[in-house]
């Protein structure tokens, strides 16, 4: 599509490009990290992987996670978008306005995407795989519930509210700024393929979780997000939606802590599947077909007459 505000870098370099300061965000992500470990619990910074486990480092483990989000997803979506457009936000997708008619059906999908989520969690549960694979795939379970455990204690509404920003929020909008408003956004303008561009992002963004357990949902919850972004046009509105799948997974583990279980006993109660949930999808796609129909897509800027589409988003064009 034309811009001209485009500073003459394709949309694909600009895709490779992202996931380059991605890896270079993730390092730097990781370095700033150590002194805060150290300051914040007094331990060695070799013994930070091991120490996040640690419901007695909540707090480092706090810091450490919105330092992850902040350098590691949001920075690098947004220099790249610096770097290849005059402006940046709006490259990204952080434009137009929503209204109660488009947030009313995010908040349906959600909910019905729940289901189908659970649903695809059953049978990605029951994969038959190697033994040896089946315990490292179990214990990333078990370090995952320990490391969220360490974040989330959860023993006050207090604590409630500020899980709800670090673990909800916070990563609702960092990741969705790299996943959809980068990575998607750039592969789906290179290769004029808006779907190709949700499932490849879908997956790249599900194995980013690290998660055999949960690698389907995640694609599902991907390209659930993907097709937001990709109908609507505003970003906002997948981040709406990462945020309320996210926040309604940490009220449902508080609400199960305040019954006088452990937050670990909680997710694992939380992490039940029944494969019944993939009922749910017709009533999921039912939405989607109101949302297309009434969400309201910014408005693009029309080429000058005479350009070369061959070279759009070039210096030569």
């Amino acid at each position: 599509m034309y811009d001209s505000n485009s500073k003459g870098i394709s949309y694909l370099a600009g895709f490779f490009m992202l996931i380059a300061f991605v890896v270079a965000s993730t390092i730097l992500a990781g370095l700033l990290s150590i002194p805060i470990w150290t300051a914040m619990t007094g331990e060695s910074a070799l013994k930070i992987e091991e120490g996040m486990l640690n419901p007695a480092n909540s707090n480092a483990v706090k810091v450490i996670q919105i330092i992850t989000a902040v350098v590691g997803f949001l920075l690098p979506a947004l220099l790249t978008a610096q770097i290849m457009n005059r402006r940046p936000m709006k490259l990204l997708g952080f434009k137009g306005t929503i209204n109660w008619q488009e947030i009313s059906l995010v908040f349906g999908i959600v909910l019905m995407a729940l289901f189908v989520s659970a649903g695809l969690a059953y049978f990605n549960q029951n994969i038959p795989v190697d033994a040896s694979w089946k315990v490292k795939f179990d214990k990333m379970e078990a370090d995952y519930i320990k490391q969220a455990s360490a974040i989330l204690s959860l023993n006050n509404f207090g604590e409630y509210l500020l899980a709800i920003f670090i673990m909800a929020f916070l990563p609702a909008l960092c990741e969705e700024a790299l996943f959809r408003g980068g990575l998607q956004n750039f592969l789906s303008r290179s290769t004029k393929n808006p779907w190709l561009a949700i499932v490849v992002v879908s997956i790249i963004f599900s194995v980013a979780h690290f998660s055999f357990y949960g690698f389907l949902s995640r694609v599902f919850l991907g390209m659930m997000l993907g097709a937001i972004y990709h109908y609507s046009g505003k970003l906002w509105l997948s981040i709406l939606a990462h945020f309320i799948n996210n926040a309604i997974a940490i009220s449902v583990v508080y609400a199960t802590k305040m019954n006088g279980k452990s937050v670990a006993e909680a997710m694992n109660d939380s992490s039940d599947a029944s494969w019944y949930g993939i009922f749910a999808l017709p009533f999921l796609i039912a939405l989607f077909y109101f949302f297309r129909k009434l969400t309201v897509r910014p408005a693009e800027e029309i080429a000058p007459a005479g350009k070369d589409e061959s070279l759009r988003n070039t210096p030569f064009y």
